[in-house]
């Protein structure tokens, strides 16, 4: 999974380059820019990535950390009353 998680990034990376849409002056519905929807689309697949990223790649030990470290820190605000 690691490795295709990579590919997917650096692909996504080099799609940023979209030189192929340069020269095009055609609209999308008669009113966005073939650039500029190609860029909105690819924001959507960033942010899909990114999320992709986070729920396959994140280390769930520094979740388990945060948690032990916030039911100490509640333990120990309730015995000081």
């Amino acid at each position: 999974m690691k490795y295709l998680v990579t590919a997917w990034v650096v692909l996504l990376i080099a799609l940023h380059q979209d030189f192929w849409n340069w020269p095009d002056r055609s609209l999308v519905g008669g009113l966005i820019p073939i650039g500029l929807f190609y860029h909105a689309c690819y924001a959507v697949a960033a942010s899909l990535t990114m999320l992709l990223l986070v729920k396959t790649m994140w280390p769930k030990h520094l979740d388990e950390d945060e948690a032990k470290e916030a039911a100490a820190a509640a333990k120990n605000k309730g015995a000081g009353k």
